[in-house]
């Protein structure tokens, strides 16, 4: 491992994650965070999420080779800004968000001169703050890194090799690319369970306790997904709409399409639709990318 002294500013699900699981499978690496929320700070102490928790970004960073920025999307330009007068000689940055080009430029644009290369873990879960993080989330997951052109192919094979020994699998991809698949992928269903659940719980003719106490497991998990940090998700909606706004654009015609099959009775494409997508579900267990027994794995129905 060419990285001996690792800075993560951020220290909620991932950025604790990032920590455990590098003290796991990387014992030699030294580890260094900062969390601008002084209650996280002292419960990441706690739970030993870093080596060493400091209360200023400044000593977090000072002499890390690697800094990976673990802050919501629309808080990347400012936390590079905090740290790039103590960045050391040589150091790499790079990020754990959902959505790239714009995060790719305004770590240009706060750092000049400085090696950067954005990444995003594919891995969380609706949990947030010092107490979610746990060591082995990326484990079996994707890590899809997203270089600029020109960037430093050693320090780029650093990275993958980084996030491998994490557990990742590592896909290197374009930006703009990464942000189109993750809209349908990751950023679309989660607009789409915000909907649900605020719908469900906006009807006049249901009461809040009968959406909970009858909640199927289609709905239940909708919530899961509803329950996710808000703040980075507003942020994701924001620094990625246009492909956001493309997918719901294509979403939105699948719907009507749908919608009009129901209203005419025409089973066949309903089959034909549900079919299609069944297959899909298939697809994702046989990468590994989910479970297949019963209740996707849960060891109950609350989890």
């Amino acid at each position: 491992m060419s990285f001996e002294r690792v800075a993560i500013i951020g220290l909620g699900l991932l950025g604790g994650s990032i920590g455990l699981a590098v003290r796991e499978c990387l014992p030699g690496v030294a580890t260094t965070g900062y969390d601008a929320d002084p209650a996280t700070r002292a419960r990441a102490a706690e739970r030993g999420l870093v080596g060493q928790v400091c209360d200023d970004p400044a000593d977090a960073v000072r002499n890390a080779d690697l800094v990976i920025l673990c802050v919501p999307v629309g808080a990347m330009g400012a936390a590079a800004r905090a740290i790039a007068p103590y960045l050391t000689q040589g150091v790499l940055v790079s990020d754990v968000g959902s959505s790239k080009q714009t995060v790719a430029a305004a770590l240009a644009e706060a750092l000049p001169g400085v090696a950067v290369i954005p990444a995003h873990p594919v891995a969380g879960t609706e949990r947030s703050g010092a107490d979610a993080g746990f060591a082995s989330l990326f484990r079996h997951r994707w890590c899809i890194i997203t270089p600029p052109a020109g960037a430093d192919p050693g320090q780029l094979a650093s990275l993958s090799t980084f996030w491998e020994a994490l557990g990742a699998e590592v896909e290197i991809m374009d930006a703009r690319h990464h942000d189109m698949v993750l809209a349908v992928t990751s950023h679309l269903p989660h607009l789409i369970a915000y909907t649900i659940v605020g719908t469900a719980s906006d009807l006049e003719g249901v009461t809040e306790s009968e959406v909970i106490k009858y909640s199927a497991g289609g709905f239940r998990d909708f919530t899961r997904i509803a329950a996710s940090d808000p703040t980075m998700w507003r942020d994701v909606f924001l620094t990625n709409k246009d492909a956001v706004l493309e997918m719901l654009q294509r979403f939105t015609e699948d719907l009507t399409a749908l919608q009009r099959a129901i209203r005419v009775g025409d089973g066949a494409q309903l089959f034909d639709h549900f079919e299609r997508t069944r297959a899909i579900r298939r697809s994702i267990i046989e990468e590994g990318q989910d479970d297949a027994r019963p209740d996707f794995g849960r060891s109950d129905h609350g989890s």
